[in-house]
């Protein structure tokens, strides 16, 4: 049997040997103790997306890491000022720049507003729902 071209195409496309697309999976700092943490943790399971959790009690935050969401977000929208620990650290009267912000933030986990979570180059600070669905919606739907 002869195929016309664009049947043969149309099988080509959808040949089941290809490579399913990625599952969607995303990075999440946090710790295990904060409530916005895991209400981040519960969002992205509910919807099947594949998490990647960075305790920060256990394991601190590479400097390059927090680099990155310094870079995009800025260092003063990681910064948790609602915090008695930030207030505990006389931090509501200081006025600092992104590097040394980003310094302290570094050296104490406790100051940064949580969750951190990456999908790819996207990254928010702190719970974002609207923003997390986007990630994941289908355009047009």
């Amino acid at each position: 049997m002869l195929l016309e071209p664009a049947d043969a195409l149309a099988r080509a496309r959808y040949d089941r040997g290809m490579p399913a697309a990625p599952a969607p999976s995303v990075q999440v700092f946090g710790r295990e103790d904060s409530r916005p943490t895991r209400a981040a943790l519960r969002f992205f399971k509910e919807r099947r997306i594949s998490v990647h959790f960075v305790d920060l009690r256990r394991k601190p935050i590479a400097p390059g890491e927090l680099q990155r969401f310094v870079t995009k977000l800025g260092a003063a929208a990681l910064a948790d000022t609602t915090t008695g620990t930030w207030r505990d650290a006389g931090l509501s009267y200081l006025r600092m720049d992104d590097a040394e912000l980003s310094a302290r933030l570094l050296a104490d986990a406790r100051l940064l507003r949580l969750p951190l979570v990456r999908n790819g180059n996207a990254l928010t600070a702190g719970p974002a729902d609207a923003t997390w669905k986007t990630w994941f919606t289908v355009p047009g739907s």
